[in-house]
C-alpha cells in the first residue's frame, strides 16, 4: 500500500512548496527512486524545471516533461497520469491525483497559507478515511 507523507513548512513564502519539492527530489534521486512531481499548472512545472536547475549550488537533478520519461530520474508534469516513474510522487497541485495509488511513496507538500493548509487538510482526510500509512514531518521556515 502506497505510504503517505505529509511535509508541513512553517511559513508560506511563494516558492517554499517547490523549493522542499527539489530537495526532496534530489534525495529520492541520490537513493536510485524515480520521481514524478506533479504540479498544478504549466507555469508551476516551468519554474520547478528552473528550480532543478538552480535551487542549490553543485546539485544535479537529472529531470524532463513526461515526454522525456525512459530518459531522466526525475519527472515534472502537470497533466494526467504518468507512464512511468511509480517510485514517489511529489504532490503540489491541491487535488489528490486520481493516480496515487500507483505509486510506493506520495509526498503531499503543505504550506502556511490559509488555502493550502485547508486543501492539505482535506487531502489528509481523503487519505486517512481509505486507510492509508500517513505521517506528518513539520519542518522549520
Amino acid at each position: 500500500m502506497t505510504r503517505i507523507d505529509f511535509y508541513v513548512l512553517g511559513g508560506n513564502g511563494p516558492n517554499d512548496r517547490p523549493l522542499l519539492a527539489c530537495r526532496l527530489a534530489e534525495k529520492a534521486f541520490q537513493r536510485g527512486h524515480q520521481v514524478y512531481i506533479h504540479t498544478e499548472s504549466p507555469a508551476q512545472s516551468r519554474l520547478l524545471d528552473d528550480l532543478l536547475w538552480t535551487f542549490r549550488a553543485g546539485s544535479f537533478v537529472p529531470h524532463g516533461p513526461p515526454e522525456q520519461a525512459g530518459e531522466v530520474p526525475v519527472v515534472v508534469g502537470d497533466g494526467g497520469e504518468p507512464d512511468s516513474h511509480t517510485g514517489v510522487l511529489i504532490n503540489l497541485a491541491p487535488e489528490v491525483p486520481l493516480f496515487f495509488s500507483r505509486f510506493a511513496r506520495v509526498a503531499e507538500l503543505v504550506d502556511q497559507n490559509d488555502a493550502q493548509l485547508k486543501a492539505g487538510r482535506e487531502r489528509y482526510r481523503f487519505y486517512k478515511e481509505r486507510g492509508y500509512e500517513l505521517a506528518s514531518h513539520k519542518l522549520n521556515g
